[in-house]
């Protein structure tokens, strides 16, 4: 029973969930974008390629196709060599459309990388991000955050005290100061602490200027260390809480906060009537506390809705070091 069992797995593919051969994977010098989706990485992979291309075209132009030669004549070569010729201009066509994108496996469920070449990932991201943020449109289903990825190193503390001693430099090295935040996330790998972490980039970013401040409200900048397995993928980025953590859904739904506009505007209307009964002492005193009372409770409104923007946040400061954490 059991070996008319695995003859049938053989035939039919009953270990199709395992990994293909030949299958790109996450790797030390790589760089690109970390996407993140939903359960659905084909379709997540495929809006990503979308996505990427359609702004990276914008600003860097369209993909020039490889230069494949001066065209055959027929009467220098004959058909058999014509015929090869064309298959190997295909075959280099398709390298040259491959070459500015191409994706691979993170290692991580839900996660998808995407290998950039001859394009600034931080700059691309936040160009997409900033459309986003100013047309508000929903141009992903599944994607839910991309995060540009400007350098990968091992993930074992000292190859990443190695390595982010001279990546830091670029954004934190005296005279160049900023107030930052760093947020860690580790997937498949347990051999990273975060405070110890955390507390390890910040003694570097210290020691490279000492009036680089933690501001984990509003920072300039937000130090990304995202790790998986033993890759740990490191990018520096700008507004990373105007854009919601870099997050495509959040960032569309963001207009939803100021549908209360046409209310407020129906409570202006009410000006004229409120004169009309000016008139009126004892009434227009009971409207005015009335109107306290409204206003009082707008205030406590509003601080409730800051206090669960900030609570979902999810920072944590202590030891006298502030921290901050992804998701």
């Amino acid at each position: 029973m059991s070996e008319t069992r695995k003859r049938s797995r053989r035939r039919f593919g009953g270990h199709a969930h395992k990994k293909q051969r030949g299958a790109r994977e996450l790797e030390v010098g790589a760089q690109g974008v970390l996407v993140t989706c939903n359960m659905n990485e084909r379709k997540c992979t495929s809006e990503a390629f979308s996505l990427l291309s359609e702004y990276a075209d914008a600003l860097y132009g369209p993909e020039q196709p490889a230069d494949t030669g001066d065209s055959l004549s027929e009467d220098e070569e004959d058909a058999e060599a014509a015929l090869k010729k064309e298959v190997s201009q295909i075959q280099s066509s398709m390298k040259t459309r491959q070459q500015r994108f191409s994706a691979a496996q993170s290692g991580a469920n839900n996660v998808v990388f995407i290998h950039t070449h001859g394009v600034d990932p931080e700059r691309l991201v936040h160009h997409i991000l900033s459309d986003l943020h100013q047309t508000k449109k929903r141009k992903s289903r599944v994607i839910l955050r991309m995060l540009p990825v400007s350098g990968t190193c091992r993930a074992f503390p000292e190859d990443m005290e190695k390595f982010l001693s001279v990546f830091l430099e670029r954004w934190f090295r005296a005279p160049q100061r900023a107030t930052y935040q760093i947020c860690f996330k580790a997937r498949n790998s347990s051999h990273n602490k975060r405070e110890e972490v955390i507390s390890a980039v910040a003694g570097l970013v210290g020691k490279l200027n000492p009036l680089n401040k933690v501001d984990l409200t509003n920072p300039e900048l937000s130090i990304i260390i995202e790790i998986i397995k033993t890759v740990c993928c490191v990018s520096v980025l700008k507004d990373y809480m105007l854009f919601r953590k870099y997050n495509l859904q959040e960032v569309a739904k963001e207009s939803t906060n100021q549908s209360t506009g046409p209310q407020e505007a129906a409570n202006q209307s009410t000006g004229p009537q409120e004169a009309a009964n000016q008139s009126t002492g004892p009434q227009e005193a009971a409207n005015q506390s009335t109107g306290k009372q409204e206003a009082a409770n707008q205030t406590q409104e509003h601080g409730e809705g800051e206090k669960a923007e900030t609570e979902s946040c999810n920072f944590t400061a202590g030891n006298g070091t502030k921290e901050a954490e992804l998701e």
